[in-house]
């Protein structure tokens, strides 16, 4: 083929995608055209010369991992999958947007073959490729062995302006740099406009000058050449010690006479007579939709025996591995695989009364380092906040990059862990950075071979939401450590103390949230958390003391479990009243409940960990601990009440906290708001008497 042929293919291949994706967002009279028109040219190259991978085994472990993380150009990469030879047709394409169909507006992990990462709320796909290559380059440094690297790949993100402003992107820049996760290579489709303007008006900073800053290599391209795109990705692999930013420049919508370099093209069909006239203008059928040249289709779907034969060749590596080291080899297909160690509960902690008061971190604590030492790939870490999450994972050192320089006068280089330095540290030291810390875990878990978890304060949740929001929609494997609370915190006041956070958390669907009582609860809570896979699981838990209760005499803690489980009962009969408790409230509970019982009132306790768990056991086990028949109930739980009224109903009360918090020792606050045996027994006789007067 001479150059001039070649040229010509590449621009019909270029061509292909940029129309394919104008077609289906003009009959899904919906979408965003303009950046799959801009991009097109460096998607291309990407996938045809550059990335590594499979569309016969879209999870082959060894694959570059491609994030859009701009997902309004999800027919962008629904071309690519299409043309390439994935388990998408044409049909699919035909569907964007639809009820049903596979190619949703924005890309959803789990819904369309080859899509790594949920994307759309900008930013969020940047967040997730820092996990992404985490988990690369901590698999590469925990299993590779000398002439046997089986963990050897890429991850590849194409950005937007907007993904660019965002602050869990800027997060995750910085610590990327920190970490110099060389792996990672951002494609920045700069075209200078969003959905309402030019970023003349919100977006004028020097952002490969940014990225520098942060210890990232750059280049500036222009992003519709093919032998520049080429070339610099080529120029970014080279570089192993940093993350590589590539700034195309771009035209959005390139090759529509009126829309080119216009806002209108960003998030609108172009309609039907502009479709026509881009056509025109790029020597393309008018009359003919959905149209692929057949030359064009050869080129991208030579994809599928580079693909197995990359793969066949990965598979020949992992036989020599096997070969040389079996006990490694085993230990890395079967975190590959997400199974756990046959014994990996069988050192966790046990905890009595005679322990004395516990808080429910330091109990976390003790769950995490017995945790760390059988199941391997355990790997987290805190937002600055190990000393107070009580999460390091002590002598399992620090995820730190290999190149790190110390002068005599640089602060100690390890963290409050211990342990050396280097990509097979397992504990991560996130920073101050909440949003992308979350983001990242995501794209962790998402790679596959991890179990990550993070931690930080309960009411920085707040701060971790969108991130928290996509885990669950993808049904990621995350565990988040929420400590510090309740208004219990004491004298930080209410700007740290949470209150409508538990409320906010449980509304989210595939999310699970476990409030344990006590220092056994806890335990429990981990054991159902490290085999929860169907989204991600919060564990929540107490800076301060709580007595350890005597399961001799109380229900056994694995009835967290079943979400609620009767702790205590006054008689065998049906109770006059059930006290339902979450977390430090239920030793509350507990105090009144003796009170009670002793005045004749026959009472039932029930710890209440986790909402979701309950809602999931058959009806007869619910109606066993909450019987239909027993209306004087109160839930007790030093947080906001909303939501408590499916378990009291309209004849029960709710002892919660109305507006925030305040400054003062933890005792006091939670006095003075209502948090005390005196309260709730007063709470239950006044219910009571209201359903007899």
């Amino acid at each position: 083929m001479t150059r001039s042929e070649r040229s010509a293919l590449d621009r019909r291949c270029i061509n292909t995608i940029r129309m394919l994706s104008v077609d289906a967002v003009q009959q899904a009279n919906s979408g965003h055209p303009g950046m799959p028109m801009g991009a097109a040219t460096m998607a291309f190259i990407l996938w045809t010369r550059h990335l590594r991978h499979n569309p016969r085994n879209p999870s082959w472990p060894d694959r570059d991992r491609f994030v859009l993380s701009a997902g309004h150009a999800s027919m962008l990469l629904y071309s690519l999958l299409f043309l390439t030879g994935y388990d998408v047709t044409l049909e699919d394409l035909e569907q964007f947007r639809q009820w049903g169909s596979r190619t949703p507006g924005h890309p959803e992990r789990g819904r369309t073959p080859g899509v790594e990462v949920t994307t759309g709320p900008l930013g969020q796909g940047v967040g997730n490729s820092l996990g992404l290559a985490i988990a690369e380059r901590w698999l590469a440094a925990t299993f590779n062995r000398a002439g046997h690297e089986v963990v050897d790949h890429y991850t590849y993100v194409l950005a937007s302006d907007g993904d660019l402003m965002e602050g869990v992107a800027a997060e995750a820049v910085s610590l990327a740099g920190t970490l110099q996760l060389g792996r990672l290579i951002v494609l920045y489709d700069s075209n200078r406009i969003t959905l309402s303007g030019t970023t003349y008006l919100t977006f004028r900073e020097d952002v490969g000058a940014r990225f520098e800053a942060s210890g990232w290599h750059v280049q500036r391209i222009n992003g519709h050449d093919p032998d520049t795109v080429d070339e610099a990705l080529a120029a970014a692999r080279s570089v192993e010690g940093r993350p590589s930013l590539i700034v195309a420049s771009t035209h959005i919508g390139f090759g529509s006479p009126n829309r080119q370099d216009t806002w209108h093209a960003h998030g609108e069909p172009l309609g039907v007579d502009e479709v026509r006239l881009t056509k025109r203008a790029l020597e393309w059928p008018e009359d003919r939709r959905f149209y692929v040249p057949e030359d064009a289709l050869l080129e991208f779907r030579a994809s599928l025996d580079r693909g197995s034969e990359l793969e066949a060749a990965w598979r020949r590596r992992m036989d020599a591995f096997a070969a040389a080291h079996p006990h490694t080899a085993t230990q890395f297909s079967r975190v590959l695989a997400g199974h756990l160690p046959e014994d990996w509960d069988s050192q966790l902690p046990t905890f009595t009364s005679a322990d004395g008061e516990m808080a429910t971190r330091d109990a976390g604590g003790a769950v995490i380092n017995a945790l760390s030492g059988i199941v391997s790939n355990l790997i987290g870490g805190s937002a600055d906040l190990d000393p107070s999450t009580r999460t390091a994972m002590k002598g399992r050192g620090d995820f730190q990059g290999p190149l790190v320089e110390q002068s005599d006068n640089d602060l100690p280089t390890q963290g409050t862990a211990g342990g050396v330095w280097g990509y097979n540290g397992r504990n991560i030291h996130f920073g101050l950075r909440e949003h992308a810390m979350a983001a990242a875990i995501t794209g962790m878990a998402l790679h596959g071979g991890l179990i990550p978890f993070a931690a930080t304060f309960l009411s920085f949740s707040d701060y971790m939401r969108p991130s928290l929001r996509l885990a669950a929609l993808s049904r990621a494997h995350v565990i988040h450590i929420w400590t510090h609370d309740s208004i219990a915190l004491g004298e930080d006041g209410p700007t740290h103390q949470p209150v409508e956070q538990l409320a906010s958390l449980r509304a989210l669907p595939n999310m699970m949230i476990l409030r344990p009582s006590d220092a056994t609860e806890t335990v429990e809570a981990w054991r159902v958390a490290m085999q929860h896979t169907g989204g991600p699981v919060g564990i929540v838990l107490t800076r301060q003391k709580l007595p350890v209760l005597d399961r001799t005499v109380l229900g056994p803690a694995s009835g967290l479990a079943q979400g609620a489980y009767i702790l205590t009962d006054a008689a065998a009969s049906s109770p006059d009243v059930i006290l339902i408790a979450t977390g430090s409230e239920v030793s509350v509970a507990l105090e009144a409940h003796t009170r009670l019982v002793r005045e004749g009132i026959q009472s039932r306790v029930v710890s209440m960990p986790s909402w979701e768990l309950f809602e999931r056991q058959p009806q007869d086990y619910r109606d066993a601990v909450l019987p239909p028949g027993v209306r004087a109930r109160i839930a007790i739980e030093a947080a906001a009440p909303f939501g408590w009224e499916r378990y009291v109903g309209l004849e029960g009360a709710i002892i919660g906290v109305r507006g925030f918090g305040a400054s003062a020792p933890g005792p006091i606050v939670i006095r003075e708001f209502g948090f005390t045996p005196e309260n709730v027994v007063a709470t239950a006789k006044a219910r009571l008497q209201a359903q007899t007067g």
